[in-house]
């Protein structure tokens, strides 16, 4: 290999490397060439030079100077700016975002490069962090500044030349702001923990420290120390390393050839929520999922990580456990400053009590048994050899009060322990001088590393949320429990807005020179009106209908027309893809498109013009398709209904007027679609839904209701099933390949094996068919108890539980025939009707605009590797939303429950070995209820095969309470003292 560099007109000169190739007998010489400019500015405000260069030189829009011409000092005066190695970017991205100190920050761009290749997550936070002009970060691009470009010395590994290279930018940067400043002395800093590095970068004069260094030359820095990662807090030593407490992970080479000879599965782990000891992994090759139970065969294993199991023998096979064992009563008691405690074991260590230490006991004897029941619940197990993808993110706790000592002065950082909201993860050791301050507070925290030699994961403390139950910290716990992304919009995102803003209005359709406005159909004549929940402001559908001469119905679905805002590859359009979904609180909204637009210009507001989208069909009196057209279009709301005003009117017979008999008309027709629906086997699920009404002048909740639905709640929901599934067959028709869709696969027969044996033991006689789903939901219709008319919602409620979660996927991911939607009992199925707060939706709208020729598609959305990217987000966003509601929901039923303590009905639904789990439908919340509020625990005997659990009441009484009994309980709300949540206690009555 030879290289050389010559210089070329403009400011470039190229360097090139010439290598020389043997094959087949012959040479080859193959010339690399690299371009290097001269005029790469620093980017900083104070250097006058980069300036005028700039201003000389440069051609079309210029660059920003983003760099302070007074940035932040140092104890002893230095103003500085940071020069970042990569190993500061993967393990304490946290810190760079949210740490105050972290302004002015130069990131090579090998460093951006290394990331990239090790971390994608984390090189898009970083991305986001240049793009946030506030932090001041910026990307100097060292390898084509001739004056930082390095090449590889002979000999040198990728690593070490990269090394150099970062360290090279760091000189150039110290000497050029020397030379070329203005009145400031501006110094730089190069922060890096890699100790070799940081020794050469100081052989070579360059101010380079670790991060426990930098933080103890700023004025706050023994505040700062908190914030630093385990994993590379020099000096810092969790754990004693001559304790091995779990085994060591297979090695990369020993998974892939496991994993290819079928001796290794990958699944994610599910942790069992009445359970912290026992998971389960879903693999193809296993009809049950594998079974893992014990801390030993958990190894290390958080929820929802993507994991390595091997199986077990045969004769260690065994069934779910029946005992409830949570995190917060094992180990309570141990010292964060100690690892000398007997390892967990699947009886734990502790507080655990002498009933459940037998109870787990026995159960571990029980794959030993011959009984049919036991070989009928027999599972396959396995155990965690490797972790393929880790779910860590930002966690939120409590200080566990016991592990802070009383004589703890708070002068030195200390051990302690915090206990997460999610109760199926374990207590994460941390090190703070401030445990005691933060007692009683919701704090945030992140998991830095798990050796093998640790009982307990290391982590570190990144900020406080507030006092334990205030509105404000629990509604961003739980924000940041389930990844919901709540910060404010930035400014590149609201920039896309439309300069108008609130001014905004329709432009005149007949006198324009845009052609694509002179596509769009004026629907304002059409008799249009939206019927929503009460006081919704994002309207995001629209409808109205019409009698036809031939005795058939125009029907028009108008959806808001959010792509017309929301172009490609924007900030706005990346920023929703991001979000992925609008978020629905108790108290809030977290929205997915800036409030402008979600609740103002595509809002289908009544009596303004407005953009729409607009499905129309012609149907006939039976509700069947007789033609379907798509069209961009204006449309006019007369009226925007609530669900119950809409049907209060459609029911007065006294109102006649044109608009009122189209909504009957809806009505009429929503019927028979929904009618249609079912006979094709849709199922008609429940779950408990329940509505929390807040103080108008005070914000607190006050009143717990069951959502009532009414006849107009199905009229709108038929006809967006309907303009979804017309959508789906357009676009797939366009779009074989990339066409957004949604899919429900049908349920394995092992899902519902449990709940079919409690019916035949509990109810003899009913059962669930799952040959189909005409034949599930017919069954369901067949399951009723004439002394109960709640079982049949109840066994509704419990079915959901069995099914499959619903999926978006793009269409070349699948067959067609399993683009089935199995719920709907249709063959093909999309989201198109709620662009304001799905992004899926918008992505099905630039198709389908694609697809009637009103524009070009974009290749984002033609291109199937950017659709998988996109389904995978939106995914996974959407389950957080749900999870995320559901959870305000909880929270604000817990607050109402504070001073409201009453007898409710409630249903058993789980049993155990020392609890039963109780639904209550009023609330819609169900508590688990322990053995020891029951009565006295030695009494208990439970009856796996019956699911009865027997034991003496507190009253001396022996009593039997089984799955679906009838139970009568008191209800309240507590707070759990250990993990500081509030939950619904529930007392047996």
């Amino acid at each position: 290999m030879i290289g050389n560099r010559k210089r070329l007109s403009s400011g470039l000169s190229v360097t090139s490397k010439v290598f020389v190739r043997s094959r087949n007998g012959g040479a080859q010489k193959i010339v690399r060439e690299h371009y290097l400019r001269d005029d790469i500015p620093c980017y900083s405000k104070a250097c006058k030079v980069c300036h005028d260069i700039i201003k000389t030189d440069a051609a079309g829009e210029l660059p920003r100077f983003i760099l302070s011409e007074n940035p932040s000092k140092t104890k002893s005066g230095l103003r500085h700016y940071i020069v970042v190695d990569t190993n500061i970017i993967l393990h304490a991205i946290d810190l760079l975002e949210n740490v105050s100190c972290f302004y002015d920050v130069i990131v090579p761009q090998t460093v951006l490069e290394e990331v990239k290749n090790r971390s994608f997550p984390i090189y898009q936070r970083l991305r986001g962090l240049v793009k946030s002009e506030d932090k001041r970060f910026i990307v100097f691009h060292n390898e084509y500044a001739e004056a930082t470009y390095i090449t590889r010395n002979k000999n040198e590994s990728i690593n070490d030349r990269n090394d150099r290279a970062i360290r090279k930018v760091a000189s150039w940067f110290g000497t050029h702001m020397k030379t070329n400043h203005s009145e400031n002395d501006i110094g730089i800093i190069f922060i890096c923990n890699d100790a070799d590095n940081r020794q050469k970068a100081r052989a070579e004069k360059i101010d380079a420290r670790s991060l426990v260094e930098y933080f103890d030359d700023l004025p706050n820095g023994e505040d700062l120390r908190d914030l630093i990662p385990s994993d590379i807090n020099s000096g810092v030593d969790f754990h004693n390393e001559n304790e091995a407490s779990f085994p060591e992970y297979y090695s990369n080479s020993r998974i892939m050839a496991g994993v290819k000879n079928g001796t290794l599965y990958q699944g994610m782990l599910n942790i069992s929520s009445y359970n912290f000891l026992q998971g389960t992994v879903q693999v193809p090759a296993f009809r049950k999922p594998l079974l893992i139970v014990g801390s030993q065969n958990l190894n290390r294993a958080f929820n929802s990580d993507s994991v390595i199991v091997e199986l077990l023998p045969k004769d260690k096979w065994r069934e779910p456990s029946t005992t409830i064992v949570e995190e917060s009563n094992i180990g309570s008691n141990d010292n964060a400053n100690d690892e000398d405690e007997e390892d967990v074991g699947s009886a734990g260590s502790g507080v655990v009590s002498d009933k459940e230490r037998i109870l787990l006991a026995q159960e571990a004897l029980k794959a030993t048994s011959s009984s049919a029941g036991v070989q009928k619940r027999l599972q396959p197990t396995a155990r965690v050899v490797g972790i393929m993808r880790r779910s860590w993110r930002y966690y939120v706790g409590q200080i566990a009060p016991s592990s802070v000592s009383s004589d703890d002065t708070g002068n030195a950082s200390k051990s302690c322990f915090v206990i997460l909201m999610d109760k199926v993860l374990p207590k994460i050791r941390i090190r703070t001088r401030k445990a005691k301050e933060f007692l009683g507070q919701r704090i945030v925290v992140v998991v830095d590393s798990w050796p093998a030699d640790s009982r307990y994961p290391n982590g570190h403390f990144v900020r406080t949320l507030g006092e334990i139950e205030s509105a404000e910290a629990e509604t961003e716990a739980l924000l940041l429990e389930h990844d919901v992304e709540y910060r404010p919009f930035s400014k590149n995102v609201l920039d896309c807005l439309p300069e108008e803003g609130d001014n905004w209005v329709v432009p005149d359709l007949v006198n324009t020179d845009d052609p694509k406005l002179k596509k769009r159909v004026d629907l304002r004549d059409k008799l249009v009106c939206s019927i929503d929940p009460p006081n919704c402001v994002d309207i995001d559908d629209a409808l109205h209908a019409k009698p036809l001469p031939n005795g058939n119905y125009e029907v028009g679905v108008h959806i808001a027309d959010v792509t017309h805002f929301v172009k490609p590859n924007t900030a706005l359009d990346q920023e929703g893809a991001s979000r992925g979904t609008s978020v629905y609180l108790v108290d809030k909204r977290i929205d997915m498109l800036p409030m402008l637009l979600g609740t103002n210009l595509c809002s289908l507001k009544p009596y303004v013009d407005r953009f729409a989208f607009s499905v129309i069909w012609e149907l006939d009196d039976n509700a069947n398709i007789v033609k379907v057209e798509y069209m961009k279009s204006v449309i006019k709301s007369r009226e925007a209904f609530s669900y119950e005003r809409a049907q209060t009117r459609i029911d007065d017979k006294s109102q006649t007027d044109e608009l009122t008999e189209s909504m009957r008309i809806l009505l009429k027709l929503s019927k028979k679609l929904k009618q249609q629906r079912l006979d094709a086997g849709a199922l008609n699920l429940a779950s408990p839904e329940v509505k929390v009404h807040m103080d108008s002048e005070t914000s607190d909740p006050n009143e717990v209701e069951i959502k009532k639905l009414l006849e107009t709640n199905s009229l709108v929901e038929e006809f967006m099933l309907l303009a979804n599934i017309s959508v789906a067959r357009k676009i797939y028709d366009s779009y074989p390949q990339t066409a957004m869709l949604r899919r429900h696969a049908p349920p394995p027969a092992t899902n519902f094996e449990q709940l079919n044996d409690m019916l035949s033991v509990r109810k003899p006689g009913l059962s669930i068919s799952l040959e189909s789903s005409r034949a599930l939901a017919d069954s369901l219709d067949r399951c009723e108890d004439p002394q109960d008319p709640y079982f049949n919602t109840l066994l509704r409620i419990m079915s959901t539980r069995c099914m499959m979660a619903a999926e978006y996927f793009s269409s070349g991911s699948y067959g067609y025939p399993e683009f089935r939607h199995y719920g709907l009992a249709v063959d093909i199925y999309t989201h198109f009707t709620s662009p304001i707060r799905r992004y899926c939706d918008v992505v099905a709208h630039r198709q389908l605009a694609g697809a009637i020729g009103y524009e070009n598609l974009d290749l984002s959305h033609r291109d199937k590797n950017k659709m998988e990217t996109i389904v995978k987000n939106i995914n996974r966003r959407h389950r957080s939303a749900q999870f995320a509601g559901r959870a305000s929901i909880e929270y604000y039923v817990g607050q109402v429950m504070k001073n409201n303590e009453a007898e409710h009905e409630g249903y058993v639904i789980k049993c155990f070995n020392n609890g039963i789990v109780v639904l209550v439908p009023k609330f819609g919340i169900e508590g688990l209820i322990k053995l020891e509020m029951l009565g006295d625990v030695n009494t208990a005997i439970y009856d796996e095969d019956k699911y009865e659990l027997k034991f003496t009441d507190l009253q001396g009484k022996e009593r039997r309470v089984a799955v679906f009994d009838k139970v009568n309980v008191d209800v309240k709300s507590v707070k759990d003292e250990v993990s500081g949540n509030r939950k619904a206690q529930l007392l047996l009555r």
